[in-house]
């Protein structure tokens, strides 16, 4: 029964892994170490808000049979033209730091060599390979079985450290002073994704279509989209009560080298259960990072492809191979060549995302709301007035962040 329950989910759970991350493993358990349960209304807030405009993008592929990127250019030209060149100025450093995290697990993990320029090249050697012989098909099989681990994994390791604390729980919210906006607005950023995964998701439901024997209705289709969007909530808390039942007023403090925060990582867990499952969780880790890279690195060059085909179809060569070809080079040569510490490419691919937020989030109300969209795919109300109060929250979090720095 569960089996056959997975099997129905699809692009849902593609989001999931793609958002199951660096937001996670990294930014939700620093959260809960550095505040507690402080920073839980930004957690909430952030996805609760972001939210339509996440499910817009398989609400939009359904009814119309067409990606959010065909829905952009339909708007207008320079649409299309401004989300080319904001795809590729954060694709590159996005895959990057995910790459890199997915690198110090593995090299925490099989040892072999400590490099992480190495292990980065592994990896994504390793996907290249996965992409160009299961295509979608093994992706999406692939991803179901990454989840269920990771999710029954964390919510062990949560039950355990509850059961373990002898402290009283403090869920006291918190503002961060201005020294630590950064902070929150990359932590926002990238919770529970950047917001450009629903033109990924869009892509991916019609990948699915196309791949299913019988008729996807929108029903089905949001259903899908929610259990992998509640699954990414859900486990976005629990990451961040490990931070803070585990670390929280300790002195233990996150480190930004790559290899030493994977070990931290790790012992989030082995802490609770003890030395004998290192290795089980490290390799739950190790498999919910590579996911992310895997997504990530399909995502991009299938976005850039239809992209390419819309704004100069005569260059048939400018296709998915191309593209993955050239994000998987260009981010190795930021591994070889201009590798820094793993915090601060973490810091800057999460705060371009949260600058770049309000741009999908119109794009993609006004899609779902044009006179192209049929009237019984149409959000109701309650999600317009979800919507607009998002695009607010978004302006306004994203232009003070902007006031602050400069």
């Amino acid at each position: 029964m569960v089996k056959n329950f997975i099997n129905k989910l699809g692009p849902g759970l593609l989001f999931a892994g793609a958002a199951i991350g660096v937001s996670h493993l990294v930014q939700s358990t620093r959260a809960g170490a550095d505040y507690g349960w402080g920073l839980l209304w930004a957690l909430l807030i952030v996805n609760l808000l972001k939210y339509p405009f996440f499910q817009f993008g398989p609400r939009y592929a359904i009814a119309t049979n067409k990606s959010l990127i065909e829905g952009y250019y339909e708007l207008g030209k320079f649409f299309l033209i401004s989300y080319f060149i904001l795809n590729i100025a954060t694709m590159f450093t996005i895959q990057t730091a995910v790459t890199i995290v997915t690198a110090s697990l593995a090299s925490k993990v099989f040892g072999l060599t400590s490099s992480l320029v190495v292990w980065s090249l592994i990896v994504t050697f390793l996907c290249l390979c996965i992409l160009f012989i299961g295509k979608y098909k093994l992706l999406d099989n692939l991803i179901k079985w990454i989840i269920v681990t990771l999710s029954i994994s964390t919510i062990f390791a949560l039950i355990v450290a509850v059961y373990k604390n002898d402290s009283p729980i403090q869920f006291d919210q918190i503002f961060p002073n201005s020294s630590n906006l950064i902070f929150l607005i990359a932590f926002m950023g990238w919770m529970p994704a950047p917001l450009d995964i629903s033109i990924w998701h869009s892509l991916w439901a019609i990948e699915k279509k196309k791949n299913s024997k019988k008729k996807i209705k929108l029903k089905e289709s949001i259903f899908d989209f929610n259990v992998g969007y509640l699954t990414t909530v859900f486990l976005g808390i629990c990451f961040m009560g490990l931070g803070s039942f585990v670390m929280f007023n300790s002195n233990l403090v996150f480190s930004s080298q790559g290899s030493i925060f994977a070990d931290q990582l790790i012992q989030l867990y082995t802490k609770n259960f003890g030395n004998d499952f290192y290795f089980f969780i490290a390799i739950a880790a190790l498999t919910t990072m590579f996911s992310t890279t895997l997504t990530c690195l399909d995502a991009s060059p299938r976005a850039m492809t239809e992209t390419m085909k819309i704004l100069i179809p005569k260059y048939s060569f400018l296709n998915y191979v191309f593209w993955i070809i050239t994000l998987s080079i260009g981010t190795s040569l930021i591994f070889i060549f201009l590798l820094s510490e793993m915090g601060k490419l973490v810091e800057i691919a999460t705060v371009l995302s949260f600058v770049t937020a309000p741009f999908y989030a119109i794009l993609n109300y006004k899609l779902v709301t044009s006179k192209k969209m049929p009237d019984k795919y149409k959000p109701n109300r309650l999600m317009k007035f979800l919507s607009i109060t998002g695009i607010i929250f978004l302006l306004v979090f994203s232009f003070g962040y902007l006031f602050v720095v400069i």
